[in-house]
């Protein structure tokens, strides 16, 4: 018995993949935001794949800000673009 992996929407380029594949952006209760490496922090998460391309539209068009509806830190941003890498 095949046991299904989760799949998850790329938040930018709309395709889907399995979790393991995307990056995952957290934003806690308290506001904080975390590039999430286990995929297992609380709070809201939103999955960026790990092409070029939506990574350059993510930083450009500030994706993640309309994602949460709030200012995300450019720290942020810099995380993810590095682990993609």
């Amino acid at each position: 018995m095949n046991k299904k992996r989760p799949q998850r929407m790329c938040i930018i380029c709309r395709n889907m993949y399995d979790k393991k594949e995307l990056i995952r952006i957290v934003k806690n209760k308290e506001g904080q935001f975390a590039v999430d490496k286990t995929g297992k922090l609380n709070g809201r998460g939103a999955y960026v794949c790990k092409s070029a391309e939506c990574l350059a539209k993510m930083k450009k068009g500030k994706i993640l800000n309309k994602a949460f509806k709030c200012e995300v830190p450019q720290e942020i941003y810099e995380e993810v673009i590095q682990n993609a890498e």
